[in-house]
């Protein structure tokens, strides 16, 4: 064996970076398909082809002694680095056991400051990989002592394209691979598959489907894999299954497993488990992309849920002195669905749903405010969102909701405060003033009058909306936009208050 090494590449870690096989494509090297065909592959017959005349020759010179030259004085570590992980395939390989090669094969990097040479051996190269058995067993130099000589310039894998020759030298595959990293053999898959080794490449996707991959490297594996030649089918598949969603792991009906994880969360026994899988739950949902049957599937088993806890409501609330708990555990499992259906962007049903939910609120009406505080977040959650746009309904829709859960909402003010860190006051006065000032005229000046009284009574604790009251004021007196359905002046109505004493 010999090997000469200098300057310095890329490091291993960027290996995968899209072009690095593809200079040895252009120059002729490789073969154009990333699909490779064992029948042979169209070159060029230009001076630039590693195959023509100039770089693949007979040369009768005799092997030269095993040579590793060390690292230039200038080189940074970076460069040390690469060099020293070359050195050690090279001594690692298996070119001594076979005598002197008969391919002087040199890799150079792409800005040519960096060369690896190495004697191979045209039979084994023959042997495990598919194109140089097409490229070097047609007859080319079969005299006793005659030597190819061949290049692989622009290269940014030096490294990696050094290793996988030094594989093929290596009778267990698998058990070199062992213990690599999924970057690393990533990496060798790529240049084993440009290079037909289908021994290694087969050992690659084997590894990968053993080892453990981050939701990064995921992301790479399964680009990497899923393109394959349909002979290689069985193999990528095997890595394929880690992330592929089967029949069997589908759920196609709403009692399926989104069902099954909100029921498990709505039922859990252990509190603090119930809170953390609820944030986990709500996390996922938000993020899940799915379309069609996937949305269809969620918003029925949210819906159902929503009718059940709201059933559980009606139950409980009149009997609230002796199940504060059950009200408030039904009323937090709630507000979560419908902050699922939020995210989502599905929420209109629930709009609608609980904007006709009279009995409820009449029930609510007639329970102390310590009991009940916990059913007045899901209307104040729902004008939060109304007034951000996120859920869109029909104006009565949103007179309906306000209409039925205000005064509740009002009264229940002071207790949601005291809920800390679950609540922002700011932001639901914002959501409760722009859901106000999307209604007509009329319905803003009843909805405004009936709030400025009972601000005047509660005070602090009632939601501040004087915002939207100075809105709706410059609306009816100040700007006055007249139009043919637009409300008169004489319609609107001033109550004063005397609270002197």
């Amino acid at each position: 064996m010999a090997a000469m090494v200098a300057g310095g590449a890329g490091e291993a870690d960027h290996i995968l970076k899209t072009g690095g096989v593809s200079t040895m494509l252009k120059l002729g090297f490789l073969p154009p398909s990333s699909s490779p065909s064992r029948s042979p592959p169209l070159y060029t017959t230009s001076p630039s082809s590693l195959f023509d005349e100039g770089n693949l020759r007979r040369n009768h010179r005799p092997s030269p002694k095993p040579l590793l030259q060390k690292p230039s004085s200038n080189g940074n570590q970076h460069r040390i680095d690469l060099q020293e992980r070359i050195s050690k395939i090279l001594v690692d390989g298996g070119y001594m056991r076979c005598g002197d090669g008969d391919v002087e094969l040199t890799v150079s990097s792409r800005d040519r400051d960096f060369r690896v040479s190495v004697n191979v051996h045209r039979r084994v190269l023959a042997e495990r990989s598919v194109f140089f058995e097409e490229k070097l067993g047609k007859g080319r130099g079969k005299g006793k002592g005659a030597r190819h000589v061949v290049e692989i310039c622009e290269c940014d894998d030096v490294d990696v394209y050094v290793e996988a020759v030094a594989l093929m030298y290596c009778s267990d595959l698998e058990w070199k691979i062992l213990g690599q990293s999924v970057p690393k053999v990533l990496a060798l898959l790529k240049v084993s598959e440009a290079i037909m080794f289908e021994d290694c490449l087969l050992a690659c996707l084997k590894h990968l489907g053993k080892i453990p991959w981050t939701e990064e490297e995921e992301e790479k594996v399964v680009s990497a894999v899923t393109h394959f030649h349909p002979r290689r089918a069985s193999a990528a598949l095997q890595v394929l299954q880690r992330v592929s969603v089967g029949s069997s792991t589908s759920s196609s009906q709403p009692d399926g497993i989104i069902s099954r994880l909100l029921i498990g969360v709505l039922h859990a026994k252990d509190e603090k488990a119930r809170r953390e899988m609820k944030g986990v739950l709500l996390k996922l949902l938000r993020e899940d992309g799915g379309g069609g049957c996937r949305i269809t599937e969620e918003r029925e088993a949210i819906y159902n849920m929503c009718h059940k806890c709201i059933s559980s409501l009606l139950v409980c609330l009149p009997k609230s002195t002796n199940l504060i708990g059950e009200v408030a555990r039904e009323a937090t499992n709630l507000l979560w669905l419908v902050e699922i259906l939020i995210s989502k962007g599905i929420g209109e049903e629930f709009v609608v749903l609980w904007a006709d939910q009279k009995e409820l609120a009449a029930v609510h009406s007639n329970v102390q405010c310590v009991y009940r505080f916990e059913i007045s977040r899901i209307t104040s959650l729902l004008c939060v969102a109304i007034g951000r746009g996120q859920v869109l309904v029909p104006r009565d829709t949103r007179f309906s909701l306000l209409n039925t859960w205000l005064d509740g909402l009002y009264s229940d003010f002071r207790w949601m405060k005291r809920d800390g860190g679950c609540f922002d006051r700011k932001i639901v006065e914002n959501g409760l003033s722009q859901t106000i000032l999307t209604l007509t005229m009329a319905q803003q000046q009843t909805l405004l009058l009936n709030w400025f009284e009972r601000f005047l009574n509660q005070g602090d604790d009632c939601p501040n909306i004087h915002c939207a009251f100075e809105i709706w004021w410059r609306r009816a007196f100040v700007r006055q936009h007249v139009g043919g359905r637009d409300l008169d002046s004489s319609q609107l109505q001033i109550a004063v208050c005397d609270h002197s004493s």
